[in-house]
């Protein structure tokens, strides 16, 4: 089966439905070596296989026909326009003006799921890490599962990053390197042996002609796997005729240093301690890339392997804190076999465990972090205490309460009088969050304003970071959102790629907190993609599944719905009890907007993968009531109510004792429920809580319309709906009109908003720059389904027929 081809298959069907009706037509399959373009063909041959039987139909399949002169077929093209032939060329070069579909890169997914049909039972950790070497092409994916070896499959090995030496992908590479002229290859040999010099450097390095350079430009691919491949296929003359070159043409400093080294005979201990010193000051600029280089080549210079080792780590720990865990990964496989002392074993476990929590199964890189801060007390207090306080941040992760509960027991019996500040916030967080988590509210209070008044004081990413997730579960609206953006652009200046994505999950935890759902929505989003860019997959799927949540809230249940399907994979394979537990609350969202409370009911019991999360269980409460509540089962509501009013009364945030006060209406009668729902909009005015607000205004009209009081209903419904119109909540504001109408007031002509939704929108700039229907749902985390939807809608809006006009009025 073809994988990730479905948009091509459509055109090839299409072209060959033509010549069934008497029609004549050309396609052009254009894409690198290796993309599937003679499978397509093979597939298209036995789609056709009804042509053997009707003689006049013809399908003419040209493969390769980059290296053919076409002449005879382009002209006689046009006397076919009326004859049931079809024409499928497929070539890596032009598309000499016909129709074309381009065989693009498999996006990661489909890598995977490609992987495990030719290996059945290969490893989550395994599929991903030869996926991203393979960068979507088909035939490499192929080549390389083939060339596992068994301590690879059983990760005894790292898998390789290079093409096997009898692959035809790199049978063709060393043809178009052997083909080069020598001045080319030589241009070729220096972008190899050094990432940063590129077609600008090499103009400028004596003794290289520009044609040269020219020729050695079509070779210049940036993919990791091209370029190691290519490197493995360079004569050591010419990787040390590179070194040379660059030596003498390079300015001071360390990759001049390590250019240097690379040609020198014997021990260079000397250029090692160069290049670590250029490390040291790399990290003290946040330049991590620089360092982790820096790093790298000063232990491939060390003869020491205690020595060597500690660099080792050094790098791979600099890896991992600009976002390349996979070469963290990498660079720790070293580490292993060289040095036995402890100094170097544990921090060895500690990057790996950090790598795990966001690559891996949460729940095993809290255990190992547990091991690993046991183990580093003694030696170093600052260290152990990261260490637990990320054993921690994995535990609620896997929505494992019971392993949080015991690291937070660890974190009290460490915690003294006089804690330096920055170990004081880790430990007090994990004991207040505890504390939360269990519904021991009075008793988290003192630890969480602790860790909130510390991180006034400290300046680091993560000591905001977790200060404004307390200043959260502590329901301080304006100190959360102070905090939240404040780690994220601490993480962004100091060059900490790695912990960006984790700052914007709390970001948009406490811009919802605010009712700021756009800002939320934007949090998530570029989260999202900075976890996409950052080898994250764990927070990606927080943020999947938080945008999920947010599209439920609005009402826009498709989109709930593909986002929740899109994160299931990651929450199942790796344990996301938060992740699960956020796309259960996303569900029940859903299922109250299709006027399914029972549905609603049952989500919260239904996690099935990690454990259910109780702070999201906590958050999720006033959705669980108004299920409970339409499905006139009132003890369940007042039990999921008991544990929100006592939550938020031990804090006292306006935006939630406004929720818990619509809440009490709900379940409540007569003149009580209306003195709580007066209240609840009360509070919301005070919070400035508008979304909640308009929420608050229907359920109260609906009570007021049953009360037969239809004129104080009218009132807070215009209100409402003018609320839900500014968070551009479509669904809610038909449910809103709806209401009106039952009240008595007919609809109004033009009830239907012309503009566009803030998503709309996206969706239109989008597509206006010329992005692709399947490139808008990528970019957005939406179906293509969705997609088309909605462009029909912003047609329709704009009063527009094409993507030219489109264009046109966005412009």
């Amino acid at each position: 089966m073809l994988r990730g081809r479905d948009r091509q298959r459509v055109a090839v069907d299409a072209l060959l439905e033509r010549a069934r009706d008497g029609r004549g037509g050309a396609l052009v399959l254009r894409g690198e070596p290796g993309s599937g373009k003679t499978s397509l063909l093979r597939a298209a041959r036995l789609t056709a296989a009804d042509f053997d039987h009707h003689p006049r139909r013809v399908l003419l399949c040209v493969d390769d026909a980059h290296d053919l002169d076409l002449a005879w077929l382009l002209d006689a093209l046009s006397d076919l326009a009326d004859q049931p032939v079809a024409v499928l060329i497929a070539t890596e070069g032009t598309a000499h003006g016909l129709p074309c579909v381009e065989l693009d890169p498999l996006d990661h997914a489909t890598s995977v799921q490609v992987l495990r049909e030719l290996l059945p039972g290969l490893s989550t950790g395994l599929a991903d890490e030869v996926a991203r070497v393979a960068c979507g092409n088909p035939l490499a994916l192929v080549e390389l599962a083939r060339s596992l070896t068994s301590a690879q499959l059983g990760g005894a090995e790292p898998p390789p990053d290079v093409l096997p030496p009898n692959s035809s992908l790199r049978a063709r590479l060393r043809e178009r390197l052997a083909a080069l002229s020598p001045h080319a290859r030589h241009a070729l040999a220096m972008t190899l042996v050094d990432d940063e010099v590129d077609v600008d450097t090499l103009a400028r390095t004596p003794g290289l002609d520009l044609a040269a350079v020219d020729e050695a430009a079509a070779l210049m691919d940036p993919r990791p796997l091209v370029r190691a491949t290519l490197r493995a296929e360079l004569p050591v003359t010419a990787r040390y005729s590179a070194h040379a070159t660059l030596a003498d043409t390079l300015s001071d400093g360390p990759r001049r240093t390590w250019h240097e080294a690379a040609g020198l005979p014997g021990p260079r201990d000397c250029h090692a301690d160069v290049l670590r010193a250029a490390a040291v000051e790399a990290r003290k600029r946040g330049d991590f890339a620089a360092a982790a280089r820096d790093h790298g080549r000063a232990a491939a210079l060390t003869t020491s392997p205690d020595l060597r080792a500690q660099r080792l780590l050094s790098a791979a720990a600099d890896h991992w804190r600009c976002g390349l865990p996979h070469r963290a990964r990498a660079t720790l496989r070293a580490v292993v076999p060289l040095s036995a002392r402890h100094e170097v074993r544990m921090p060895a476990a500690l990057v790996e465990s950090g790598i795990e929590v966001g690559t891996g199964v949460p729940a095993v890189a809290a255990r190992r972090l547990s091991r690993v801060a046991e183990q580093l007390l003694a030696g170093n207090r600052a260290l152990a205490v990261t260490a637990l306080g990320f054993a921690g941040e994995a535990a609620a992760v896997a929505g494992d309460h019971v392993s949080h509960g015991r690291i937070a027991r660890t974190a009290a019996g460490w915690r003294t009088p006089d804690e330096a500040a920055e170990s004081a916030l880790v430990l007090d967080h994990l004991i207040g969050t505890a504390a939360s988590f269990a519904g021991r509210h009075d008793a988290a209070l003192p630890a969480l304003r602790s860790v909130v008044e510390l991180a006034d004081r400290l300046p680091d990413a993560t000591s905001a970071i977790w200060g404004g997730h307390a200043a959260f579960v502590l329901g301080d609206v304006t100190t959360a959102l102070r905090l939240t953006e404040r780690g994220v652009a601490a993480a962004r200046d100091s060059g900490l790629t790695t912990l960006v994505p984790w700052a914007l999950t709390y970001r948009a935890m406490a811009t919802l907190l605010a009712d700021q759902l756009d800002l939320a929505r934007e949090a998530a989003f570029e989260g999202a993609h900075a976890a996409v860019a950052a080898g994250q997959p764990n927070v990606m799927t927080d943020h999947l599944m938080f945008l999920a949540l947010l599209a439920a809230l609005l009402g826009d249940t498709d989109t709930a719905l593909h986002r929740i399907g899109a994160a299931a994979e990651g929450v199942r394979d790796r344990g996301l009890g938060r992740s699960g537990t956020l796309g259960a609350w996303a569900l029940t969202c859903v299922d109250l907007v299709r006027d399914r409370p029972a549905d609603a009911l049952g989500r919260m019991g239904n996690v099935t993968a990690g454990a259910l999360h109780a702070g999201v269980r906590a958050l999720a409460a006033p959705d669980i009531v108004e299920a409970a509540v339409r499905c006139g089962e009132p003890s369940t509501a007042d039990s999921a109510l008991r544990g929100y009013t006592r939550w938020v009364h031990s804090t006292g945030p306006p935006s939630r004792l406004a929720v818990s006060h619509r809440c009490l209406a709900m379940v409540s009668d007569g003149p009580a429920a209306e003195d709580h729902f007066t209240e609840a909009i009360r509070l919301h005015l005070v919070s400035g809580t508008t979304m909640e607000l308009a929420k608050t205004e229907l359920f109260y009209a609906g009570r007021l319309r049953r009360n037969r009081k239809p004129r104080q209903a009218r009132e807070l419904l215009h209100d409402s709906i003018g609320h839900f119109e500014r968070h551009e909540a479509d669904h809610w504001v038909n449910r809103a009109r709806a209401e009106l109408h039952a009240v008595g007031e007919p609809p109004q002509p033009g009830d239907g908003a012309s503009a566009l939704t803030p998503q709309q929108d996206k969706i239109a700039r989008l597509v206006a720059e010329g992005a692709t229907n399947r490139e808008v749902a990528a970019r957005l985390f939406l179906s293509q389904r969705t997609v088309e939807h909605h462009l029909r809608n912003i047609f329709t809006r704009l009063g527009v027929r094409s993507r030219v006009e489109l264009a046109r009025v966005l412009d």
